[in-house]
């Protein structure tokens, strides 16, 4: 069986990929969304979880791409395989804003996604960029941040 934000990261994925090829405003694709029929298995929990990782990928997405396109040697973002690019959008945007998911589950997450659904050296490429991501830039969550200092 699935775990809950393997699932709700895969849902994502699929979001994003979406929002990509035919933007339009979140709420409205959450919605179609979830009213595809594969999706009606989907917990609150699942639905949740992807809605924020979507959300807030797509929020912060000109700093993600920045931060992405530094650590891509040779590679602009434009010519990356569209499912990698998305991949590593809501994976940079767990490690730069989501401080309450271990580095190690988001970039094992997001190696295996790359492994799932695209190219055989994908998971390579993603695990690559992420670690540097991971190893250099430092989280941006205040909440968070000033939460643990109270």
């Amino acid at each position: 069986m699935i775990r809950k934000r393997t699932q709700a990261r895969e849902c994502a994925l699929q979001i994003l990929y979406q929002y990509e090829i035919n933007p339009e405003p979140l709420p409205d694709l959450f919605e179609r969304f979830w009213q595809q029929e594969e999706q009606t298995a989907a917990t609150k929990e699942v639905r949740d979880f992807a809605e924020k990782l979507a959300r807030g990928t797509c929020e912060h997405q000109a700093e993600i791409d920045k931060v992405i396109s530094q650590y891509a040697d040779n590679w602009e973002l434009h010519r990356m395989a569209i499912i990698d690019r998305n991949i590593m959008r809501f994976a940079t945007f767990e490690l730069l804003f989501a401080s309450d998911i271990p580095p190690k589950v988001t970039i094992n997450e997001a190696v295996n996604l790359a492994k799932k659904f695209s190219q055989e050296e994908s998971g390579k490429f993603v695990n690559g960029i992420l670690d540097k991501i991971n190893h250099t830039e430092k989280p941006r969550n205040p909440k968070t941040d000033a939460a643990s200092r109270t």
